[in-house]
């Protein structure tokens, strides 16, 4: 379990260099093996922990240097990260509400983590949706709540392509913008450790005001 984490944590700090031996082994069918990174990211309440903003802003700096075509890679991300919340939506919309922390699925989903998720969900409604993509972890659960607690799909389904435009737009084109600047690029770890602080800090300020209203 140790060498896992070790092992994810060392592709997230290294994506970059990740990302190309990606790219020179599969070539196109990278793009299929970033899908499912995204989609099993957003789609499978077990795996929180898989990298997704630093993924999207790693591959928006590899499309700037002509190793995706972007128009193609925003499209692939826009389609993972909204099917993949589907999904998610379904599971949780069919056990959800049958889920006991003893039960195999409880054990494995963080209990903790899941009902932080359903207090943001019920204090902030369908906005949730949108802000959860920027906040790693939470944006996994967002999905399974709003299943479980029956929200309509329609409504869901417009909350998670507004969400799933921003978050892509906005951390591709970042990187394709910016990844390749010197500065950034000689320093590309540390600015993924900006990126998951950044991303997570919402939810840190989320958890300090609680604690001080308590």
């Amino acid at each position: 379990m140790i060498e896992l984490i070790q092992n994810l944590f060392s592709f997230i700090m290294h994506i970059d260099q990740h990302l190309v031996e990606i790219i020179q082994q599969f070539g196109v069918w990278s793009y299929g093996i970033i899908f499912s990174i995204v989609f099993v990211e957003t789609g499978v309440v077990i795996f929180p922990f898989l990298p997704g903003d630093s993924l999207l802003f790693a591959s928006g700096a590899f499309a700037a240097l002509g190793a995706f075509n972007l128009p193609i890679l925003l499209l692939v991300f826009f389609v993972a990260a909204v099917f993949g919340d589907s999904v998610n939506y379904e599971i949780g919309q069919k056990v959800g509400t049958a889920i006991s922390p003893k039960s195999f699925l409880g054990r494995i989903i963080n209990q903790d983590r899941m009902q932080k998720a359903q207090d943001f969900f019920n204090k902030h409604g369908g906005k949730t949706i949108i802000f959860a993509r920027f906040m790693p972890f939470i944006r996994t659960f967002i999905p399974f709540v709003a299943g479980a607690s029956k929200m309509h799909y329609r409504q869901f389904l417009m909350y998670n392509i507004i969400g799933a435009f921003l978050w892509v737009g906005i951390c591709t084109l970042a990187g394709y913008f910016f990844g390749n600047i010197p500065l950034v690029k000689d320093n590309f770890s540390k600015v993924i450790l900006i990126i998951i602080f950044v991303s997570v800090l919402p939810a840190i300020i989320g958890l300090l005001k609680s604690r001080v209203k308590k």
